[in-house]
């Protein structure tokens, strides 16, 4: 791998998405997959399954929260930089049901100093909009990728 310092922000994206991936068991285990990732944007899908339905037979909420807090993970640490969430919501339009294809697409807001807001719109595989989540982001110390002095 070439130093980041010779990386395009597009490079830097996608090399500190897999540093992230390697370790996310969470989000590998709920079968999400990553399918774009740029800076300050990420993308990733999930397939509703019969264990992560509720009462009403519908997806439940948690699985929706957690694909779009991992879409929001992925996109605000595409700089290199260590980020975690500092406040996140939810509001859920739409249920998801069983067999859907549900994808989350994250955009950044604002970043300013160690502080980022990220919007990740959830559709269903017609389109049909799901939920919106909005994530306040922190910065923390530490990178993905390793820093030449």
């Amino acid at each position: 791998m070439k130093p980041v310092s010779q990386m395009t922000p597009e490079e830097v994206a996608k090399a500190s998405a897999a540093a992230m991936w390697q370790g996310d068991t969470a989000s590998q285990g709920l079968g999400m997959q990553l399918r774009h990732m740029a800076p300050g944007e990420a993308t990733m899908t999930m397939t509703v399954t019969p264990a992560m339905s509720n009462g009403h037979g519908n997806c439940h909420g948690g699985f929706m929260f957690a694909l779009a807090d991992s879409t929001f993970a992925f996109a605000c640490n595409s700089y290199n930089q260590a980020v975690v969430a500092q406040h996140c919501s939810i509001t859920y339009i739409a249920p998801g049901q069983v067999g859907d294809v549900l994808t989350a697409e994250a955009r950044e807001v604002s970043r300013r100093g160690r502080s980022g807001i990220y919007d990740i719109r959830i559709t269903n595989q017609r389109g049909e909009h799901i939920a919106e989540f909005r994530g306040h982001s922190r910065s923390v110390k530490g990178t993905h990728l390793p820093v030449e002095d």
